[in-house]
């Protein structure tokens, strides 16, 4: 985003191929209400006006939230809000139609891209697909799978709520001022798995983190530092879902995790 505004974390996406390639990922929302995230010099704003039903634009930066609603003040499907992403409540811009759930667009500012995804999870009853540009070192992360070096407690956490995809990447060139690193576009279905797997969703996100809490220890070790049971307790589970007494975190299975939580989760 701006180079005036370092604190912001400004980098302005320039690259209009991109921003094509950004919208036509979101598939036809011409019936649908979109969320834009951090619109800045409004980019893919234009864009997202000419396709969606509503938009509506989230916008921190007191400057560049009064251009935007200047330009649109005569678009009735179009509305800018000069507020942080993180003080809203999701289900009340929804569509008053019955499962309309909202589209997801937006390019995170480096410094709060985890805050923000942690913040639409827990906000996914409210969402039905997001199409986000990040870091690419957390694009790689939010959609690793156990066994591989990159996964962890947010790509647990990201995979209990959704279906990630990573689709593209884009070099510092696509922004202004350029980044250092890499960027890339990743989309997330919004499927919760909390349900399927038969867990609490904040008991178990809290065990996850435990699980992760220190990544080069073994599972039991995280889980007794933690006092999640008796070390015979641990012990015991741990063998009860076939797993190894040495095994990390960051090889087991979120069905396998669910089966553990269930087994060592206190009971009422």
């Amino acid at each position: 985003m701006s180079s005036r505004k370092p604190k912001l974390g400004q980098n302005f996406l320039i690259d209009a191929s991109a921003c094509n390639r950004i919208v036509e990922t979101l598939g036809d929302i011409s019936d649908r209400t979109v969320l834009e995230i951090g619109p800045g010099r409004g980019a893919l704003t234009d864009l997202l006006a000419a396709r969606a039903q509503q938009l509506i634009a989230v916008e921190i930066d007191r400057d560049l939230a009064p251009r935007l609603k200047a330009k649109w003040s005569q678009k009735n499907h179009v509305r800018i809000l000069q507020s942080d992403i993180l003080q809203l409540d999701l289900t009340t811009l929804q569509s008053p139609e019955e499962n309309c759930r909202l589209i997801v667009a937006g390019n995170l500012p480096y410094y709060i891209t985890s805050d923000v995804l942690l913040y639409l999870f827990s906000q996914a009853a409210a969402i039905s697909r997001a199409v986000l540009m990040v870091q690419e070192e957390v694009a790689d992360r939010i959609a690793a799978h156990p066994g591989v070096r990159d996964y962890g407690v947010l790509s647990a956490t990201a995979q209990m709520h959704a279906r990630v995809e990573k689709l593209f990447v884009l070099p510092p060139t696509s922004f202004a001022p350029p980044p250092k690193i890499n960027s890339a576009v990743v989309r997330l279905e919004m499927r919760p798995r909390f349900e399927e797997l038969a867990v609490e969703r904040v008991p178990f996100l809290r065990f996850l983190q435990v699980c992760f809490q220190q990544k080069r220890k073994t599972l039991a070790n995280n889980l007794k530092a933690a006092a999640v049971g008796s070390p015979e307790e641990i012990f015991v589970a741990i063998e009860t879902v076939d797993l190894d007494p040495a095994v990390r975190a960051e090889a087991v299975p979120l069905k396998t995790m669910a089966r553990l939580y269930r087994k060592l989760a206190p009971k009422k």
